[in-house]
């Protein structure tokens, strides 16, 4: 059966071949679906297929919280049976199911990618471990401290699980019931024997660990136990404070019966990344939870357990089975465009979000920020866009107050007012819990009818706690921000790190939850609503919290993540590189580090001055570019005056390419790329794309090295340069790949190098923050060679008018001449005119000709410098809705 198009569907059910063939015009369901018997298959684009088990026969159709949106454009595909199996071919994938042979699992699946191997994906929710196999510890739910690790070798999947004074729990599925084997692989490096304890609903068994030699070495263990038949719970902790030992996988068994072995085990090893919900107290490089993209060229999204949109849990149903098998094969590009469209386009931030932040932790004073800091911005040339004003200015505590301090704050509305009038955002920290003894928290008591409960806040200190599930306690907490938002337009930062509030809500991951409540309540005032707070998971204190069901898959829809709490060393900065790049694979564009690390070693309030000023060259080619410490030092002025020079210029150099980054995000929202994209994105059929993990691609046009090395003059950075020639942005110099080239740098500079044909725009003019002027000077850096498009986006920057059109996109092009295309489309604030500065880079010799719409310039308009090789040309204003050419011959 071939089904090219939607108009080849008819309403209602037809039934070809013995396969129903469903659609329905007043149903939301798609369009066409394959069903044999109790098994669903909807094939949404050529790499993208539906997956449905349902034992009663009922399929979903209303969209859920990850998947919010199937109705795709039918692909061609062809749908047959053959030899007692389902064959969907897509000209992409082949999927085969071997008909009534029951759910979902890797004997009666497969998945073959067109440029890739035969696999047999397993069908596991987090948190579920079926009868017979080994699972992950590290993907069930941890609690009490137990947190994910992978610092010692040998363990499966991300890593394992440490700090076993907490414990592991899940659910078992499919045990036959009577007495089973629960079993546990663990390590033991001491010298004693340690003591776990395996629960079973009222049963408790002490199981001893001998010492298995070191830490890198692994052992079995297990206790035979009456289970249930069915599901049921389980749990593995520790007994009588015996507790130095780590858990990498469990597994229930027949008695006697010997250790399973991981059947996902390779295919987890090949998955490129990754999250997890922070980089709290990291200082060198974390395990990641597997992302979407594989080198296996496939990825099963199990979403059976996710809640519908509206955040209605679905109806339990034994057996059920929800999911997305991704066989992309190495075409990754694919792969995000099917996850962006499956789950949602990413938040659209403001404009003046890719600028600069200041944030410090410390308790700074209404003066501090009026009389110092914003003024050595000033002083020193440094573009500032958002204040974050962390949690001291609270009252009447601290940590969780809901009023200013007046201390600090003597005149909130003259300070926020200030802060406005002088282009700049201000956020503010919150913890979500609320004291009682605060004197809004009787308006809560008020409003939700009844006291909250007394939770954990800070370094212990009792508190009121929300469940932010309830739609009565939710509102109450969001009441809370209005009398800020009534000053001035906050930007709020949601610090889940810490207190013991909870989100409830079945099916969604609570840092989910709480971030889309956020968005909403921010969108709701006409702004463009986003969270600035952890995602993908649940709220912890500084360690990694389970995996839900529902995993990070919605989080680009409301949240810029941050990394928060890190501790700055080389090593970190290395990784961090690294992470921004992998975190694009669960289609999260924006990642917030603190630029500098919230912590230094030892507690030192100043960084080494090579260490500063390579955290602030990373940070200009970053998403989001936020300085923040623990107390410490993060402004160029507080370092000697070759790290203090450097940081200056990169932090200009970081406002002056806000229409590139700004153009950057939009290309996020439309095809699911991150803003700093791996080098496998673009060249996945090179090893080096793999290996050389500390660079990306900024765009599909900028290739960024950061020096993650110390040292303040010729600092080394090998470089793996792709096939083409790559010009650095700062010498000149040209490089040929693919291969790999040493670049010395000082802290002047960094290694970052345009492809031939790329199309670089930039401001031409300073301007205190992004918003300060409209942006009527603009620099193309083109660097030539090939023939290259760039397309500039612009909007109002703020508000929704971007969904009613209210955006416009001009075309660049490089043939051996510059067009600027007209303006397609247009906004408040559309400029009428605009002065190009065009520099052509690596150009061996100066031009004897430089034409614009085909007449001869002045020469004072243009100069060439021999040294950079780059001839760089200044136009008058000209108008923007009409076409420019210049070229240089």
């Amino acid at each position: 059966m071939r089904r090219r198009s939607i108009a080849l569907v008819v309403a209602g059910a037809l039934l070809v071949g013995g396969v129903i063939v469903a659609a329905d015009d007043d149903n939301p369901s798609p369009p066409l679906a394959v069903q044999d018997g109790k098994a669903r298959f909807e094939v949404l684009s050529p790499t993208l297929i539906r997956m449905e088990y349902a034992p009663d026969g009922r399929f979903e159709d209303r969209p859920t919280f990850n998947a919010v949106n199937r109705k795709l454009p039918v692909p061609e595909y062809t749908s047959d049976v053959e030899h007692g199996e389902r064959v969907i071919r897509t000209g992409r994938l082949t999927l085969r199911y071997r008909l009534n042979s029951g759910p979902f699992n890797d004997q009666n699946v497969t998945v073959q990618p067109r440029d890739g191997d035969v696999a047999h994906p397993v069908w596991r929710l987090a948190g579920d471990c079926d009868f017979g196999v080994a699972c992950e510890a590290e993907l069930m739910r941890l609690s009490g401290g137990a947190g994910l690790a992978d610092d010692q070798a040998g363990s499966t999947g991300p890593g394992f699980v440490d700090g076993m004074s907490g414990r592991i729990a899940w659910t078992h599925q499919g045990v036959p019931g009577g007495r089973q084997q629960v079993g546990f692989r663990y390590s033991n490096g001491t010298t004693e024997t340690q003591t776990a304890l395996v629960t079973a609903g009222d049963t408790r068994v002490r199981v001893d660990l001998p010492p298995t030699g070191s830490w890198d070495d692994w052992a079995e263990a297990s206790a035979v136990m009456a289970l249930p038949a069915g599901s049921g719970e389980l749990a593995v902790g520790c007994a009588q404070n015996r507790c130095a030992f780590n858990v990498d996988s469990v597994a229930v068994t027949a008695p006697g019966a010997p250790y399973p072995a991981m059947l996902d085990a390779a295919h987890s090893a090949a998955n490129l990344g990754g999250w997890r919900r922070s980089l709290d107290v990291a200082d060198g490089p974390l395990p990641l939870y597997d992302g979407l993209l594989s080198r296996d060229g496939w990825f099963l999204l199990n979403d059976s357990a996710t809640a519908l949109a509206t955040g209605e849990p679905r109806e339990a149903k034994a057996g059920y089975q929800d999911g997305y098998l991704f066989g992309y094969g190495q075409d990754y590009r694919q792969a995000l465009k099917d996850l962006r469209d499956l789950t949602g386009p990413a938040v659209t931030l403001p404009r003046w979000a890719f600028g600069t932040w200041f944030s410090r932790y410390y308790a700074y004073k209404d003066a501090d920020y009026r009389d110092e800091i914003l003024p050595a911005f000033r002083e020193h040339g440094v573009p500032l866009d958002v204040l974050v004003v962390d949690t001291d200015f609270k009252s009447p505590g601290s940590w969780n107050g809901w009023d200013w301090n007046p201390a600090l704050f003597p005149d909130p509305q003259g300070f926020l007012d200030w802060a406005t009038g002088e282009g700049l955002r201000v956020a503010l920290n919150i913890h979500p819990s609320i004291r009682a003894d605060d004197p809004h928290y009787a308006e809560v008591v008020d409003a939700v009818g009844h006291e909250l409960p007394v939770g954990a806040c800070d370094t212990g200190n009792p508190c009121r706690v929300f469940n932010f599930s309830d739609p009565v306690e939710l509102k109450a907490y969001f009441d809370l921000h209005r009398r800020f938002d009534a000053l001035a337009p906050i930007v709020w930062w949601p610090d889940t790190c810490c207190d013991s509030s909870v989100a409830t809500t079945p099916g969604i991951s609570p840092d989910s939850w709480i971030n889309a409540q956020y968005a909403a309540y921010i969108d709701g005032q006409g702004r463009r609503g986003f969270s600035w707070n952890r995602s993908g998971s649940g709220f912890t204190v500084y360690t990694e919290s389970a995996v839900y069901p529902a995993g990070p898959w919605a989080d680009h829809r409301y949240t810029v993540d941050t990394t928060m709490d890190t501790v700055s060393t080389w090593e970190l900065l290395a990784f961090a590189s690294r992470y921004t790049v992998l975190r694009g694979s669960i289609g999260m564009p924006y990642e917030s580090h603190d630029i500098g690390g919230h912590n230094y070693p030892h507690n030192a309030n100043r960084l080494p001055p090579d260490l500063y000023a390579r955290w602030v060259q990373f940070g200009a080619f970053q998403p989001i570019l936020r300085l923040h410490s623990n107390h410490g030092y993060r402004l160029p002025w507080d370092y000697p005056a070759q790290a203090q020079d450097s940081a200056v210029k990169f932090l200009r150099l970081r406002e002056a390419l806000v229409p590139y980054t700004y153009t950057l995000a939009r290309q996020a929202r439309d095809t699911g790329l991150p803003m700093a994209r791996g080098m496998f994105l673009n060249y996945p059929q090179f090893q080096e794309a793999y290996d050389f993990t500390s660079q990306y691609l900024f765009g599909d046009d900028l290739l960024v090295a950061p020096v993650t090395d110390p040292g303040t003059a010729d600092v080394p950075t090998k470089v793996w340069f792709p096939p083409g020639t790559w010009t650095d942005w700062f010498t000149g110099r040209s490089y040929t790949g693919p291969g790999v080239q040493t670049v010395t740098t000082d802290l002047g500079t960094m290694p970052v190098f345009q492809r031939a044909g790329g199309i670089l725009p930039t401001r031409t003019d300073d301007v205190p923050n992004a918003s300060a002027s409209p942006m009527e000077q603009v620099t193309l850096d083109v660097a030539t060679g090939a023939n290259g498009e760039f397309r500039l986006y612009e909007d109002a920057g703020e508000g929704h008018g971007y969904q009613a059109g209210e955006f416009a996109w001009t075309t660049v092009r490089y043939d051996g001449g510059v067009t600027i295309g007209a303006r397609e489309g247009t906004f408040p604030g559309a400029v009428a005119t605009r002065a190009w500065t065009v520099r052509l880079h690596a150009v061996d010799k100066a031009p004897s000709r430089v034409t614009l719409n085909g007449t001869d310039m002045d020469g004072g308009a243009w100069s060439f410098d021999a040294d950079t090789r780059t001839v760089t040309i200044q136009t008058p204003p000209l108008p923007t809705g009409t076409q420019q050419r210049i070229s240089a011959a």
